[in-house]
C-alpha cells in the first residue's frame, strides 16, 4: 500500500504536466534542440549519468507551476546527447523526510541498478533561509525509468559536528574511487562562507564524514551548490556554484556564479589542495553544472541555462528554464577547455559556406541568418580594432544581439540590450588572440545563445527573446579584416515530448 501512495505523486505528477502540456499553445521561443520542460518549472540538472547505453539526465521541475515550487525530478534520456526524448517524471516528495521537495543529487550505477542521491527537503518555518531540514537519500532503479526510495532513507541524517551550517546541505555528487563511494555536499559555515565536505561509503547505505574538503577564503561567497569532482588529466576538479560573490571588474555580475577549482584531493586525509578560482562561463546564464563520465572515457558537463531572479518571458506559456548544451571538458595544463559535444552535428543540415573573404565595415553574406543555427568561423583581424557579428536582428535594426571583440582591450563583449524582450545587460570575457585569429563556434536558438571562443578556451551564454521576424545575421569591422572562413548549419529539431 505505501508502495502505490508513493507512486501515486509521480502520477499526479505525470498527469498534471501531460494535461498541461495538451494546452499549452505554439511557444515560438521553445528551444528546439536544447531540453527544456514540456510544461512548467526547470532549474539544476540531476543525475548526469551513463546506464545501460543511453545517457541520462534529470532535473529540478516544479510540475504544478512555472515558478520555482516542491521539487521534483524531471527525466530525459538519449542516445547521442544530441537528440533527447522526455521520459515520466522519476522522483517526487512523498516521504516525511522530502515531503517539501526532493532537491538536486545525483547517479551511480551499482550492481546493474541506477541510483540516485539526493536531498530531501523539509520547510519547518517561513523563512527559507533558516527555517529548513536537510537530510540525503536514495532511490534505486533496474531499468533506468521507475524509481523507488529505498526503506532506510535518509542516509545522511545530519550535519557532522564543527564550523558547518546545521540546515544548509545539499546536492551531493557521489562517485566511486578504488573500494569506496565518495560524495560531496555543498555548504558553508557558520559564518555565511561557502565550503564542500566530503563522505564515504562502503555500499552507499553508511556514510562516514571524512572532511571539510575545501573552504572559501575572501570574496567566494556565503555558500557553494552542486559540487561535482572529478579526475582528469592527473588533477582533481571541484566545479561548484558559489552563492554571494562579490563583482569583480567584468566578472562575477550574475546573482551567482559558477566555475571550478583543481589540484590533489588527499583521500586519507579528505582535503583538496587547490589553486585559484576559475570560471566556466562568462555569459548571462549558466548554473549548477554537473558532469559525467561516459563509455567512451570524456567528461561531459551540462548546466541549467537561466539565472536565478532573472525575468524569464517563457512563463507567459507555461514553461520556463533550459539546458545548456552538452559540452566535453578537456585539460590543456593550465585551464579547462569547453567544446561542444562533437554528436552535435548529427543536427545540421543545410551548410552555407564561405571563405577568404574580405570584410570592411558592416556586411551580410547570403544564407547566413536564421533562429536555430550552428555558426563557426575564423577571422584574421590584421589591423583591426574592432570586429563584431549583429544576430537575431530584425529588418529595421530596432532588435538585435551584438558579439564584438576589442583587441586593444583584448575582450569579447556580449550585448542583449537590444535583444529583444526581458532581461538586458552586457557581459565580458578576456579573450587573447592567437596569431591575430579569433575562432567562434556559436548555436543560437530560439531563445538563447551559446559562444564557444577559440576552441573551448572561454564560453558565454545568455538567453534571449527576440521576435521571430529577427533572424538577420550581419559582421561589422572598423578597418579591413579577412574572414578567413565563415560556416553555417541550420540545425534539426532535437527534443522531443
Amino acid at each position: 500500500m505505501q508502495h502505490v501512495e508513493k507512486r501515486s505523486k509521480v502520477n499526479v505528477a505525470n498527469q498534471a504536466i501531460q494535461e498541461t502540456y495538451k494546452q499549452l499553445p505554439e511557444s515560438y521561443w521553445r528551444p528546439q534542440f536544447h531540453i527544456s520542460p514540456p510544461a512548467n518549472w526547470m532549474n539544476d540538472p540531476n543525475g548526469f549519468s551513463y546506464y545501460k547505453g543511453e545517457y541520462h539526465l534529470f532535473y529540478q521541475h516544479h510540475p504544478f507551476g512555472v515558478e520555482w515550487g516542491p521539487m521534483h525530478w524531471g527525466h530525459v534520456k538519449s542516445k547521442d546527447l544530441a537528440v533527447w526524448e522526455h521520459l515520466p517524471i522519476a522522483l517526487a516528495p512523498s516521504e516525511d523526510y522530502d515531503q517539501d521537495g526532493c532537491f538536486s543529487g545525483s547517479a551511480i550505477e551499482k550492481d546493474g541498478k541506477l541510483y540516485l542521491m539526493y536531498t530531501g527537503n523539509t520547510w519547518t518555518g517561513d523563512n527559507p533561509d533558516e527555517d529548513l531540514y536537510q537530510v540525503q537519500a536514495l532511490a534505486v532503479s533496474e531499468d533506468g525509468l521507475d524509481f523507488e526510495k529505498i526503506s532506510n532513507n535518509p542516509v545522511i541524517s545530519n550535519t557532522p559536528e564543527g564550523d558547518i551550517h546545521p540546515f544548509h546541505f545539499r546536492d551531493p555528487k557521489v562517485w566511486k574511487h578504488e573500494d569506496y563511494y565518495y560524495c560531496v555536499l555543498g555548504s558553508k559555515t557558520k559564518n555565511e562562507k561557502g565550503q564542500i565536505l566530503l563522505y564515504r561509503s562502503k555500499d552507499l547505505l553508511d556514510w562516514e564524514f571524512l572532511n571539510i574538503a575545501a573552504k572559501g577564503e575572501g570574496n567566494f561567497g556565503f555558500m557553494w551548490e552542486c559540487p561535482d569532482i572529478f579526475r582528469l588529466n592527473g588533477y582533481d576538479f571541484l566545479v561548484m556554484s558559489p552563492q554571494g560573490v562579490h563583482p569583480e571588474g567584468s566578472l562575477y555580475h550574475n546573482l551567482h556564479q559558477a566555475g571550478y577549482v583543481y589540484g590533489k584531493l588527499d583521500y586519507s586525509t579528505g582535503k583538496l589542495d587547490h589553486g585559484s578560482f576559475h570560471l566556466l562561463d562568462y555569459g548571462f546564464d549558466f548554473y549548477a553544472p554537473q558532469t559525467t563520465i561516459d563509455e567512451k572515457g570524456r567528461r561531459i558537463m551540462i548546466a541549467w541555462m537561466a539565472m536565478w531572479e532573472s525575468e524569464m518571458p517563457e512563463q507567459d506559456n507555461h514553461w520556463s528554464g533550459a539546458m545548456t548544451v552538452p559540452r566535453e571538458l578537456t585539460f590543456d595544463g593550465k585551464q579547462l577547455l569547453t567544446k561542444p559535444v562533437p554528436e552535435l552535428s548529427n543536427l545540421r543540415m543545410t551548410c552555407v559556406e564561405f571563405d577568404h573573404e574580405i570584410l570592411k565595415e558592416r556586411k551580410e553574406w547570403k544564407g547566413v541568418e536564421g533562429d536555430c543555427l550552428e555558426l563557426e568561423l575564423e577571422v584574421d583581424l590584421k589591423d583591426a580594432n574592432v570586429f563584431g557579428i549583429y544576430f537575431r536582428a530584425n529588418e529595421e535594426e530596432t532588435e538585435q544581439t551584438v558579439l564584438t571583440y576589442h583587441s586593444k582591450e583584448e575582450e569579447l563583449v556580449l550585448d542583449r540590450n537590444s535583444s529583444g524582450v526581458g532581461p538586458g545587460g552586457i557581459r565580458k570575457a578576456p579573450v587573447k588572440l592567437k596569431n591575430n585569429k579569433l575562432h567562434l563556434q556559436i548555436f543560437i536558438d530560439r531563445s538563447s545563445v551559446e559562444v564557444f571562443i577559440n576552441h573551448g578556451e572561454k564560453v558565454m551564454t545568455g538567453r534571449i527573446y527576440p521576435g521571430e521576424n529577427s533572424k538577420g545575421i550581419s559582421f561589422f569591422a572598423d578597418k579591413e579584416l579577412e574572414l578567413v572562413s565563415l560556416k553555417k548549419w541550420d540545425l534539426k529539431k532535437g527534443i522531443s515530448v
